[in-house]
């Protein structure tokens, strides 16, 4: 009901059968009509004010429903029935009520799952051992007093964290990127493209044999599941459909509204933002090092939340020592597969509402730096045709003596006309004024007509490059996503 207006700002036909089907349902509760009106549910209104049907109609076309206003409890409306949480929800809402137990009988400062965060957060922040960890637990048992609930050893305190079902998922690499030992590779123990042996020592037990090189995965459905799962979160999800200031107002999430109203009619469908970025583990001054990190942030949030780091969950550690460059589509194939399941649906119970209901869930946006944008997008950023925007219509050119291609000529197509720029013949090179349009930009759907026409290339060390590669165009490779 709260998508109100299209891209050029034109109340949607949804909005409007739906603002009639609300006043119908709302003057046929009789014990709720007054002379005539009812309360008037619009932003400025906000059920405090009576109005007939013609002015409520014209409160809501032009300043659209209070926010999460859902139920029409004052029109007659009554609460939907509070459904039982999920098996799954279940076993997360006992395992944070063990976790509350107090550390011992009469401790008011630590409870069990304070405690143990604390501990491993140490660990980790140390570098302490497994065994320094055992012993440290034993000397703090050792202090305590009768019933504490602190765990014996690092082992339990693992398995105790594993309960709260945020897994992560160890898949082993080709040492040359070439693939990932992932469903149909999964058995294997070569590369089938370049032949490296996956593992370095041979042994009859695969648990001892150590991998060349290792991609850590962390699966985001669970943590997606989990913002509903907290009513302080999960009310939070809803903030996207009633405030202004937001992503939501973008033109980008409008027309994905318009173009999959299935999924844009329930705001609890979460829409999400991709990051990537390279950095060096071991500080600049160390041995070069390129460690990969991609997030996910969820943009249903308010924007005081979505860029906090709470709200912000790594999805894959991409070991080096290298970029993966032109492969990194290689790394990415968990989190699409995932993607694509997240799309169809997954059964999640809401805290908020007390329901449980199938959410789904969309990638918008990719944040990057320009190479990183070039490694996700499968446009080489490198070259004459660097540009995503011109594309092969650019102006660039190479310098006669410093060997470097010039962008800059090509920025005053892009002014107004009247510029005075774009007629000063003696300021810019080649002495000529700019009186062409800039470029068109062009739609997904052309894209995807222009990649699906090349063959798949195979990653690795040596990719080939595409027939018309940094001539007719920059592609280097499909899009995975």
């Amino acid at each position: 009901m709260y998508n109100r207006r299209t891209i050029d700002h034109r109340l949607t036909d949804e909005f409007v059968a739906r603002v009639q089907q609300f006043l119908d349902y709302a003057f046929s509760q009789t014990i709720h009509v007054s002379k005539n009106t009812v309360r008037c549910p619009c932003l400025k209104c906000k059920n405090m004010r009576f109005h007939n049907k013609d002015e409520i109609t014209v409160h809501l076309w032009s300043r659209g429903f209070m926010p999460n206003y859902h139920v029409w409890t004052s029109h007659g409306e009554t609460q939907t029935e509070t459904e039982k949480p999920s098996e799954e929800a279940r076993k997360l809402y006992d395992y944070i009520n063990d976790g509350r137990i107090s550390l011992w009988p009469g401790c008011q400062r630590q409870t069990k799952m304070s405690a143990i965060s604390e501990l491993l957060n140490l660990k980790s922040k140390t570098n302490m051992s497994d065994a320094c960890f055992d012993r440290m637990l034993t000397i703090f048992r050792n202090c305590m007093p009768e019933g504490a609930n602190i765990p014996k050893k690092f082992y339990d305190t693992k398995k105790m964290i594993k309960q709260m079902g945020l897994p992560y998922v160890k898949i082993h690499a080709c040492i040359n990127d070439c693939i990932i030992y992932y469903k149909e590779y999964n058995d294997l123990n070569s590369c089938p493209l370049c032949k490296h042996p996956r593992y370095k020592n041979c042994s009859e037990r695969r648990s001892t044999m150590e991998p060349f090189k290792v991609l850590r995965y962390f699966p985001i459905t669970p943590r997606l599941q989990k913002f509903y799962m907290s009513s302080n979160s999960a009310e939070h999800m809803l903030w996207h459909a009633s405030n202004m200031v937001h992503p939501a107002d973008g033109e980008a999430w409008k027309n994905f509204n318009i173009t999959h109203p299935d999924f844009a009619c329930d705001p609890r469908n979460i829409r999400l933002g991709l990051c990537t970025d390279g950095f060096n583990p071991f500080s600049q001054k160390a041995t070069l090092y390129s460690c990969w990190l991609v997030f996910l942030t969820v943009y249903n949030l308010p924007p005081s939340m979505c860029m906090t780091r709470p709200f912000i969950f790594l999805t894959l550690l991409i070991p080096g020592p290298t970029s993966p460059g032109k492969n990194l589509d290689i790394f990415l194939r968990p989190l699409v597969d995932e993607l694509k399941s997240l799309w169809e649906g997954v059964n999640t119970y809401d805290s908020f509402k007390k329901q449980n209901f199938k959410m789904r869930a969309v990638l918008m946006w990719t944040i990057s730096d320009f190479p990183a944008y070039g490694m996700l997008s499968g446009w080489s950023t490198h070259g004459r045709l660097a540009c995503p925007y011109c594309m092969e219509r650019t102006k660039a050119f190479y310098l006669k003596n410093g060997r470097k291609i010039f962008f800059f000529y090509c920025s005053r197509q892009f002014l107004p006309f009247d510029h005075s720029f774009r007629r000063q013949r003696d300021k810019f090179l080649k002495g000529k004024i700019e009186m062409d349009n800039p470029p068109r930009c062009i739609s997904s759907q052309e894209i995807l007509e222009r990649i699906s026409k090349f063959d798949e290339v195979p990653f690795g060390l040596n990719i080939q490059k595409l027939p018309g590669f940094g001539i007719s165009h920059n592609w280097v490779r499909k899009n995975i996503f």
